[in-house]
C-alpha cells in the first residue's frame, strides 16, 4: 500500500466564488466566530492579517467532528488567478501521523451567486498505521458549509 494519497471532495455552495475566496484571503480571523464548532481560534505567527501575502504562517486551534481538538500551524500560498488557498502543515498534531500534508481549497465560479468547491488533501502517512485523513476532510467541509451559510 502506498504512503501517499490525495482525497478530493467537490460539491457546489450558494456563493460567489470571489466572496468565499475573499474570507480565506482578508477574512479568516472571522473563522472562529463563523464556525466555532470547528475553528476554536487563528493567529498569524508570520506575516500579519493586512497584507494576508503569499507565505504568511497561521496556527490553527481546531475541533475535528469527532470531537478531538487539534492544533496546526501552516504557511498559506494564494492563487488569485485561480481563486485556490493551499495550506501547507508545517508543525501541529495532524503530523503525528502525516510526514507531509496539504489542504487545498479551489472555487470554482459557475455563476454569479453559484460556485463549485473542490477540496483537496494531499498527504503522505508517516507509515502503514496512519490513518487516511477522513476526519480532517470532514472538518474542511464543515468548516465550508459554515462560511457558505455565513455568505448567504
Amino acid at each position: 500500500m502506498p504512503l501517499s494519497g490525495k482525497l478530493v471532495c467537490e460539491f457546489d455552495i450558494n456563493v460567489a466564488a470571489e466572496m468565499f475566496y475573499k474570507m480565506f484571503k482578508k477574512e479568516s480571523f472571522h473563522l472562529p466566530t463563523i464556525s466555532p464548532k470547528f475553528i476554536k481560534q487563528v493567529e498569524v505567527h508570520g506575516g500579519d492579517w493586512d497584507s494576508h501575502g503569499h507565505g504568511s504562517i497561521k496556527i490553527w486551534n481546531y475541533i475535528t467532528p469527532d470531537g478531538e481538538a487539534g492544533v496546526l500551524k501552516e504557511q498559506v500560498e494564494f492563487n488569485d488567478e485561480k481563486l485556490m488557498v493551499t495550506k501547507i502543515g508545517l508543525e501541529g498534531d495532524v503530523l503525528n501521523y502525516y510526514k507531509t500534508i496539504k489542504f487545498i481549497y479551489k472555487v470554482v465560479p459557475k455563476d454569479q451567486k453559484l460556485s463549485l468547491i473542490i477540496l483537496t488533501i494531499e498527504y503522505e502517512k508517516l507509515n502503514h498505521s496512519s490513518p487516511y485523513p477522513y476526519k480532517y476532510m470532514d472538518t474542511i467541509i464543515g468548516l465550508t458549509k459554515d462560511i457558505e451559510s455565513h455568505l448567504k
